[in-house]
């Protein structure tokens, strides 16, 4: 066993307490004297234990300073505990195997910087450290927050240091310390990724495309000087060379490059369903590229491991992704002789597609097609940067961006703010559902990928997709494509139809406006003739009859122009109801009273049994009209049958009250020729009418107005006979 000798120093200084409170105390301290002072002030007070942590240079300090190793001695002698750690190195470790016999406990930890030390009551720091040398400066506190924080800062790093006693074996026997980093400085990867190649006896490298290229940035004439030294090493041995190896998925993309590396001495396979991670793994190390996306763009760092676990696990995952390969050189020449199958692949991780599409982004050069299921499939895609890389498309490559996305509530603040951020990008929202439960992408027609909506609600696209598929097929590509030019052409011609069909109503509009004015005075002018004619001397049977032709006909052009104005409305959400409280019976039997000319003339009669009073809520005029709407169809049907057996037409009110309703339900029965079987299914929509004089506005008025009061309309032939029953139901107003 090897004995050191070292120098003690004896300073003979004593103990420096505060000058103030001691229970509150937080100093700074200058000078050997009162810093040294103040340490055996420290130590003097120490119970039960004291923590301490200091940088590779202060071992020495306590070991060779009298006044700190003496310290030490007596805290063990009083029955207090010491925990140390520092940072062993070649330099110093003499001074630490005599630390360990002056403390319960020493670890290593690299990079420490300082020195911390606290027991139960105090808490001391310094930043300045020179080896074998007394401290000339510290900080000092007995404030209890200061102490707890700093009994925090030692636990916690103390839980992160090693034994010292196996750290100065690895030293001693010049073992590599088994760790594992996560390296975001590009420098330090490109540094450590050199030694890992340069130390390896065998390399094995699994990569995307943009690996590759890195690997040729950088490491290139690195692998020239392996590949010549694993040759050399099997000359003498006079094996087959094959320590250098590479998995890729090989395309026309990479094929130039693959070739390169074939030349250098790699051996490379093609596999088609490339693994979801890069990685490089040697006898010794394993190299793993992390990647991640931020603002649209794709940050990697590395973790370099030496743990025997992770070693183990890259290699036997490269060993069998190897068995399934394809030897390059055959799948090149399949390239080359057009024979190269397209890639059809299933991609089971989100995480995984969503990248790759991004790739594929990055790097267009003509025009990308999007559509997207939803809006919140949108919005989720521009969470995570989705408008800068559309932007950078659009703006630096000229790239022609055409994406199409239903519509929602909020989604045209969505568009707005995406065009303000990318304005050369054609965004295109489609009326309706898409009926689409996928994101489809296509890239300079030559990738299509298809990205699955398994849950709509989730705020992360990794989450809210599903299954993947991507492909390079053309027959799929141009197959997508063309359901893509459809889906854009028709919300462009639905677009022209809204503005048509807007125009369309103005035009009806204005057209029922003008002639609404001449009709009125028609009407008054001719009801004027007619009195003249009745009471005047000399009336003729044949002008009164002329008169009336001409009253009935503006009646009914007067009607058709209202109905013409109804619709205007209707389709416009501009139908306004003017409600109040009224007995719908009464008004029943006022409509019935406006049709008893008509009754008379076509020999038919009108009942109204219930002789109760209901009251309802609604728009007493639309209301009517309604009413008066049902009856004159009733009473047309009526006249178009042709029996003898007698036309009636029966009106009843009901009140329902079952099932939590409480509303009135009016039937008008006829006995006419019935419903129609071929427009029963529409009989409610516009323009529909078996009659010759008919419009077929009526009945869609009718629907829209009880529609309107929150009721219901339907329409059945009668089962027991002729004739068809119309039926409407309304809200009840209690008295």
């Amino acid at each position: 066993m090897s004995t050191f000798h070292f120098a003690i120093h004896i300073l003979t200084i004593h103990p420096l307490p505060p000058s103030n409170s001691p229970e509150k105390s937080s100093e700074i301290l200058y000078g050997v004297e009162n810093a040294v002072g103040r340490g055996v002030y420290f130590m003097s007070n120490v119970k039960e234990r004291m923590d301490i942590y200091f940088d590779h240079r202060a071992p020495s300090i306590v070991v060779e300073v009298a006044e700190y190793r003496n310290g030490y001695i007596e805290i063990r002698k009083r029955g207090g505990k010491i925990r140390a750690f520092t940072e062993i190195t070649k330099d110093n470790i003499k001074h630490c195997k005599e630390l360990i016999k002056l403390v319960d406990e020493l670890r290593h930890l690299s990079g420490v910087k300082g020195g911390l030390a606290v027991s139960e009551t105090e808490y001391m720091a310094t930043t300045v450290l020179e080896e074998a040398k007394p401290l000339t400066q510290v900080i000092y506190s007995s404030v209890k927050e200061v102490v707890e924080q700093g009994q925090y800062i030692f636990d916690t790093l103390w839980n992160a240091a090693v034994p010292a006693e196996q750290k100065i074996k690895e030293i001693e026997e010049g073992l590599e310390p088994v760790r594992t980093r996560i390296l975001e400085n590009q420098d330090q990867i490109i540094e450590q990724i050199r030694n890992l190649n340069n130390s390896a006896d065998h390399l094995s490298i699994c990569s995307s495309l943009t690996g590759m290229e890195m690997s040729y940035d950088l490491f290139f004439d690195t692998y020239r000087n392996i590949v010549n030294k694993f040759r050399k090493e099997e000359e003498k041995e006079e094996g087959e060379f094959n320590r250098l190896r590479w998995i890729i998925n090989i395309d026309k993309d990479s094929i130039r490059l693959v070739k390169l590396f074939l030349e250098v001495g790699f051996q490379i396979r093609h596999v088609k369903n490339m693994l979801p991670v890069n990685f490089g793994v040697s006898d010794k190390e394993a190299a793993i590229r992390l990647e991640k996306i931020q603002g649209g763009k794709v940050s990697q760092s590395f973790l370099i491991s030496n743990e025997p676990l992770y070693v183990s696990h890259f290699n036997s995952l490269f060993e069998e992704t190897w068995k399934n390969g394809i030897d390059a050189a055959e799948r090149i020449r399949d390239i080359e002789a057009g024979l190269d199958t397209a890639n059809i692949e299933i991609i089971q991780n989100p995480k995984e597609a969503i990248k790759r599409a991004w790739d594929y982004l990055n790097k267009s050069r003509s025009d990308v097609s999007a559509v997207f299921p939803t809006a919140n499939a949108f919005s989720r895609q521009i969470d995570m940067g989705l408008l800068d890389l559309l932007k950078e498309a659009t703006e630096q490559r000229g790239v022609q961006i055409r994406i199409l996305i239903p519509a929602s509530e909020q989604i045209m603040r969505t568009i707005n703010e995406a065009i303000s951020i990318c304005p050369l990008v054609d965004f295109r929202i489609a009326e309706g559902n898409l009926q689409t439960q996928i994101t489809l992408v296509l890239i300079d027609n030559e990738h299509c990928m298809i990205v699955e909506l398994k849950d709509d609600k989730r705020d992360s696209s990794y989450n809210a997709a599903g299954l993947s598929t991507y492909s390079n097929s053309k027959s799929i590509i141009l197959s997508y494509a063309s359901i893509f030019e459809i889906l854009w052409k028709q919300n462009e011609l639905y677009e022209q139809l809204k503005i048509h069909d807007k125009m369309q109503r103005e035009f009806i509009d204005v057209a029922a406006h003008e002639l609404r004015t001449p009709i009125q005075p028609i009407l008054g002018l001719t009801q004027v003739l007619s009195s003249k004619l009745a009471y005047g001397k000399g009336a003729g049977r044949e002008e009164a009859e002329l008169l009336n032709v001409i009253t009935r006909n503006a009646k009914r052009l007067h009607q058709l122009t209202e109905n013409i104005l109804d619709v205007t409305k209707i389709e416009s959400n501009s139908l306004q109801l003017n409600k109040e409280r009224f007995n719908l019976r009464e008004l029943i039997l006022n409509s019935m009273s406006d049709f008893k000319g008509q009754l008379k003339e076509n020999d038919a009669r009108i009942e109204l049994p219930s002789k109760e009073h209901i009251f309802i809520q609604a728009d007493k005029t639309r209301i009517g009209q309604v009413i008066s709407n049902l009856l004159n169809n009733a009473i047309k049907f009526n006249q178009m049958e042709n029996s003898k057996e007698s036309r009636s037409i029966s009106v009843t009110l009901d009140e329902n009250t079952h099932d939590n309703n409480n509303e009135v339900i009016v039937r008008i029965k006829d006995t006419g020729t019935g419903i129609a079987p071929e427009i029963m299914p529409r009989i409610f929509t516009k323009f529909v009418t078996k009659s010759e004089r008919g419009t077929g506005l009526g009945l869609f008025i009718s629907k829209s107005i009880i529609e309107a009061h929150g009721g219901r309309i339907w329409a059945e032939n009668n089962k027991e006979g002729r004739g068809a029953t119309f039926s409407f139901s309304l809200p009840i107003v209690k008295k």
